[in-house]
């Protein structure tokens, strides 16, 4: 598990429920990886992560990727690929992420809650990135060496 902030209390105490979240991993043909910001408003406002969000009841991660992807970023995807999972405790929630790397979708990329996008390759120039979005790049590090 990775703990961001482990100065910061708990929202929730010590027996908060994990949220489950679907978070998508959009590779280029070229091998960058689309970043986008965390809209205005939201807890780590500006920080950069990979698109998705909260698993609806009774939705599977790849139905809730879909929807959210959709929803924010205005793509229809393709195929999913189930990559890795990541427990981070964060000071506002415990979050379960469900990293899937998408290789196809369709649709121009529409930034839906105003937040930014860029595609990156490695070293990634974007900053601040999103604590759970940091492993990540260091799982690209090691199937790249």
């Amino acid at each position: 598990m990775l703990v961001a902030h482990g100065e910061r209390p708990r929202e929730g105490g010590p027996d908060r429920k994990q949220v489950e979240v679907a978070v998508g991993v959009l590779i280029r043909g070229d091998g960058a990886f689309l970043l986008t910001s965390r809209p205005p408003g939201k807890v780590y406002e500006g920080y950069w992560e990979f698109p998705g969000g909260k698993v609806e009841a009774g939705e599977t991660v790849e139905q809730a990727l879909r929807r959210e992807l959709q929803e924010e970023i205005g793509v229809t995807i393709g195929a999913t690929h189930p990559w890795r999972i990541q427990l981070v405790d964060y000071p506002h929630a415990l979050v379960r992420l469900n990293f899937c790397k998408v290789y196809e979708w369709t649709g121009k990329l529409h930034m839906h809650e105003g937040q930014a996008f860029a595609w990156q390759q490695l070293p990634v120039e974007v900053k601040p990135l999103l604590p759970g979005t940091i492993p990540v790049i260091g799982w690209f590090e090691e199937e790249r060496a």
